[in-house]
């Protein structure tokens, strides 16, 4: 069994004593001085070295010794340490009597590589050789996994392949698609002008070969073999990377100089090594497709009207197109990871934001005044496994177009009172002229339910014009549950004729508010006028409120006929009708009312409903601050 020692031949103390210095303080070896050769074989007698260092000047003196050593030890590993005067022709001649010829400068590194090459694979036993693969197969799939760069990837792997069979050098060659060439994409222990000038046609060499028929090669002669011009080796293995069912280039290892065997294990081993680089070249593809969809998509997004931003799921900004920047006047500046918060100090934007993980569309859409005066609709989505996006569009024109038709039904209503008021004090006369038909009395009856409808339209529209005009903008402090119980007495004698059951829970502790106390019964009222018109006989309304976090919640739900949920956003809009409720009298302006006097008290609401399973609307009102 081989001790932890080194003999060195080095007669003339070219090399001693700093290799020695090194040998001892960086591997723990012993070395063996010898003066001449028949110093080293009787050394050889007595003792049993792992390698034989031999320091000798080029001559026939270096080759007796490498040849008799040889002899005498057939197993022992032979290191030839050149003086820079030796020629190529005698370096060949050497080579044959040794494993590993170093030229001087012998630089530390490179002697303890080879003797590193030697010893691991003489005296490591094969359970622990095999330990030490798999622990370096678990890093590269770790250093794979966890970086984006590929050449980094491909240098570690190359890098493995190297110290795992103890080769000398290594490769990964690509095919480049264009010429069909091999070009070296990662190397160890080639010189950089020949990795950056290597091209190689695959026809009629080792490693076209492989390109062809897509199975590996070993090559294990004593005989130096060419693989291209002055490129010889004792040993090679190459195999191919197979990706998507091509096989797009090969990862290799060979040793020059040292005459060491490569085995099958070393080819499992490299065949192993390939399909991590497989992996890595096709991690790097799959990256660089989703970078460039990624850069598409991003490119329209910066390049819409509307307003986009998106942040993570705390919050910190991840993206704002320009239309948002210039909307909030943030030009340039930095704003990946910051909160959104202390980017937007918008309080609509904000109070939106707030409400993110509702589960209601609803209630993650409002609309937004800058302080320009712009209006903006804002809708907040959620984005599984990302975060948040939300899309702002202008309708400041559109919010202009309803206030001048606002304007313009509040002016045709008021016109229209006086004629209708007219037209019913004279219906009211007729049965006082004389007495009429059962059909006239019929007509009449008509007249007066058609003329009546159109005055009760007509006064919603006034109500809804003075509200959104600002003209009823008078507040006092009132008592919201006072309010609601008024609100709930003139709609009791409604469901008590359809059996409907009026659930009531209201907070008795809330504060009272600065509201107007007609506008917000009014708002109540037609809430309840909704629940109980649109609930079948014998359901159930509730009416709750609640204090809040500085603010009052009103809720009033029912176990009516629901809302389609495709209709939900355009509830409150003047004069809508859901689908359901076509058959049911109605203005479609008790809602439009309800969120107007909402916003003039500083308040939302929303509403949540399923069809057929009936209907919750939220109102929140703030709270004056203390």
């Amino acid at each position: 069994m081989p001790d932890s020692s080194v003999l060195f031949i080095d007669p003339n103390r070219m090399f001693l004593p700093s290799l020695e210095e090194i040998l001892a303080r960086q591997r723990n070896f012993k070395v063996i001085p010898a003066n001449s050769i028949a110093d080293a074989l009787a050394e050889l007698e007595k003792t049993t070295p792992r390698a034989a260092i031999l320091g000798l000047p080029t001559g026939p003196e270096a080759l007796d010794a490498a040849t008799k050593i040889r002899a005498f030890r057939p197993g022992l590993a032979i290191i030839l340490l050149l003086p820079k005067s030796v020629g190529k022709s005698f370096a060949d001649v050497l080579r044959v009597r040794a494993d590993e010829l170093l030229a001087e400068p012998v630089r530390p590194a490179d002697l303890l590589a080879a003797l590193d090459r030697h010893f691991d694979r003489g005296t490591t036993s094969p359970i622990h050789m095999r330990v030490r693969e798999l622990e370096t197969l678990a890093q590269l799939g770790k250093t794979i996994t966890r970086h984006l760069d590929l050449d980094q990837a491909l240098a570690s792997i190359v890098d493995a392949a190297v110290r795992l069979t103890g080769t000398e050098e290594g490769s990964l060659m690509l095919v480049d698609e264009d010429t069909g060439e091999l070009y070296i994409r990662a190397s160890k222990n080639f010189d950089d002008e020949f990795v950056n000038t290597f091209r190689m046609k695959v026809e009629d060499s080792l490693a076209g070969d492989v390109i062809r028929t897509g199975e590996p090669i070993l090559l294990d002669g004593e005989s130096p073999r060419k693989i291209k011009t002055s490129y010889l080796v004792h040993s090679l293995i190459f195999v191919p990377l197979l990706l998507e069912g091509k096989i797009v280039g090969l990862l290799g290892v060979d040793n020059r100089t040292a005459r060491l065997p490569l085995h099958d294990s070393d080819l499992s081993l490299m065949q192993a090594l390939a399909e991590y680089a497989v992996i890595a070249l096709e991690n790097a593809r799959l990256y660089e497709t989703t970078q460039a969809h990624l850069h598409q998509l991003e490119t329209v997004i910066q390049q819409v009207e509307d307003g986009v931003l998106i942040t993570d799921l705390e919050g910190r900004m991840l993206l704002a197109n320009r239309t948002i920047r210039g909307l909030f006047s943030l030009d340039n500046e930095p704003l990946d990871g910051r909160l959104l918060k202390e980017v937007f100090p918008n309080p609509e934007l904000q109070f939106l934001f707030s409400r993110r993980h509702s589960a209601s569309p609803a209630q993650r859409r409002t609309e937004i005044t800058l302080a320009d005066d712009r209006i903006f609709n804002a809708h907040l989505t959620p984005i599984e496994g990302v975060g948040y996006a939300m899309v702002m569009n202008d309708i400041t024109q559109l919010k202009e177009l309803d206030r001048l038709k606002s304007e313009f039904v509040s002016t045709v209503s008021h016109d229209l009172r006086s004629p209708l008021t007219t037209i019913l004090g004279y219906v009211d006369l007729i049965e006082r002229a004389g007495p009429v038909t059962r059909q006239q009395k019929d007509f009449i009856t008509r007249i007066q339910n058609s003329v009546g409808s159109i005055t009760t339209l007509i006064s919603d529209l006034l109500d809804l014009g003075k509200i959104e005009s600002g003209i009823d903008s008078q507040k006092e402090t009132v008592l919201l549950n006072t309010l609601a119980r008024n609100a709930l007495e003139s709609v009791r004698p409604r469901a008590d004729a359809k059996h409907i059951h009026l659930v009531v829970s209201l907070d008795e502790h809330i504060p009272s508010l600065n509201g107007n106390p007609i506008r917000l019964r009014q708002m109540i009222s037609n809430l309840l006028d909704n629940a109980v018109k649109y609930t079948p006989e014998g359901g159930s309304v509730n009416l709750s409120t609640q204090r809040e976090q500085g603010q009052i919640l009103l809720r009033v739900s029912d176990s009516g006929i629901g809302i389609p949920s495709t209709e939900i956003p355009y509830v409150f809009n003047k004069f809508y009708r859901a689908s359901n409720v076509q058959n049911t009298a109605g203005t479609g302006l008790g809602l439009s009312i309800v969120k107007s006097v909402t916003e003039l008290h500083g308040g939302r609401v929303w509403v949540d409903s399923t069809d057929g399973k009936g209907t919750k609307f939220t109102v929140v009102l703030p709270l004056p601050k203390e």
